[in-house]
């Protein structure tokens, strides 16, 4: 960034000359005040010869002692590197009208404010009347993926005068600094570049319809699961481990749950009085629910003996009835839930996750595995799985080696892989 010259910093400059005291401090202002009016013309000068008298004369202010004019001159530093800003350094040392507080920036300060919560209030009543049930993190939640959108504002060519916040697309650029900053692609900000691409559709459809584009956007996408599935696998296996940091563990990896998943609903409160933990939407339209229990946590067993075989425990039944009991409340107000959030319900199914082998390391990993299988088979609409199997298929997808294979793996564990899709979103 280039340095700022400008009569506000010449002015500071004329203050701060005023009340320094030593004549060394006096002859490095003064040198500095020489070289803003060395320009040509009436021009003022800066560049980073500016800069480096700026610091000299901060220096000997601090030798003589003089460290209110440190201050000053690290202010005046500051303003011309440009990290602070016009109306603060005006403000700050009320370099206009006579020394008197801008009433102007003060009035327009407060209107802005005014009509922020008045938009919010606005907002927020019609948020509640769609969603009476809203609790307060929904409530936030609301408002803060609104702010992030309203970064990426469109003025319609269609609709002089007329605004318009694209939802989603704040976390659309989130993706792509994700991708770009895990990448091995050399971008000096990728929070910015990944704006960029993301308020232009155009440069977007550009990249992902480009093979190169698409080979770095997939490989650095695998890279990313593949970190996720590890901080997950951390989770998973911790015996202190909370439903809730299984759930955060979780959230925004729907890849994991295969891919007949294409994303996850934005709302956990369909029903009045119930919130399911993770909403998927399978490639048809239809919500699948993901109902989580403890792993290495959990308080009873997995599986217990019932006569000459393992069957599933009070856990898991107990588990399975209250996937049930959302299904039955998600038949019963399928019209309203499709009316309001577009979300199909009757044809919902249930997973659930509860438990891990390890719990009972004198079963066998398979009989377990084989138990849940059978108890599948005679249910409907809900399945039950362990973490370690959802975390075994998931790490097979991405091409990784299974834990109970001996062969050593690929060195790339995509290598020849087919490209995965972008995100509906995209």
């Amino acid at each position: 960034m280039a340095t700022r010259c400008d009569m506000a910093l010449e002015w500071q400059l004329e203050k701060v000359a005023e009340t320094a005291a030593a004549q060394a401090v006096q002859d490095a202002l003064t040198a500095v005040l020489g070289h803003i009016n060395g320009g040509p013309g009436r021009g003022r000068r800066g560049g980073k010869e500016l800069e480096r008298l700026l610091e000299a004369a901060r220096g000997t202010a601090a030798d003589a002692g003089e460290w209110h004019v440190v201050r000053m001159l690290q202010d005046a530093l500051d303003y011309a590197q440009g990290l602070i800003l016009r109306p603060d350094f005006d403000e700050r040392y009320r370099l206009t009208r006579d020394g008197r507080r801008d009433r102007i920036s003060r009035d327009y300060l407060g209107r802005t404010v005014w009509v922020t919560h008045r938009w919010m209030v606005e907002e927020g009543r019609a948020y509640l009347r769609k969603h009476p049930d809203a609790g307060a993190a929904e409530f936030l939640d609301h408002f803060h993926a609104q702010g992030e959108d309203a970064l990426f504002m469109e003025a319609p060519e269609d609709r002089p005068g007329r605004w318009v916040i694209p939802r989603g697309r704040a976390e659309t650029a989130l993706w792509l600094e994700r991708i770009l900053r895990d990448g091995r692609v050399d971008i000096e900000d990728p929070a910015l570049a990944a704006r960029d691409i993301a308020a232009s559709p155009e440069e977007l459809a550009l990249l992902a319809a480009d093979r190169k584009g698409r080979l770095v956007i997939q490989a650095a996408e695998l890279r990313r699961r593949a970190a996720g599935l590890d901080e997950l696998r951390a989770v998973v296996e911790d015996p202190s481990a909370s439903e809730r940091e299984l759930q955060r563990a979780l959230e925004g990896q729907h890849w994991i749950f295969g891919g007949r998943f294409v994303g996850e609903a934005a709302h956990r409160r369909l029903v009045p009085g119930d919130e399911v933990d993770i909403p998927l939407i399978r490639g048809d339209g239809a919500l699948h629910i993901v109902e989580l229990k403890r792993s290495m946590g959990l308080k009873h067993p997995l599986v217990v003996r019932h006569r000459n075989a393992w069957v599933p425990g009070a856990e898991v039944h107990k588990a399975v009835g209250q996937a049930v009991n959302y299904l039955v409340g998600l038949d019963e107000d399928r019209h309203r839930i499709r009316e309001e959030f577009g979300i199909e319900t009757r044809r919902a199914g249930a997973l659930v996750l509860v438990g891990h082998p390890a719990l009972h390391p004198e079963v066998p990993e398979e009989e377990i595995t084989e138990a849940l299988r059978t108890f599948n088979a005679h249910i409907s609409r809900v399945e039950v799985l362990t973490y370690k199997e959802l975390l075994d298929n998931a790490r097979r997808s991405l091409g990784g080696p299974d834990e109970r294979r001996t062969e050593a793996p690929s060195a790339v564990p995509w290598a020849g892989r087919e490209l995965l899709p972008l995100p509906p979103a995209l």
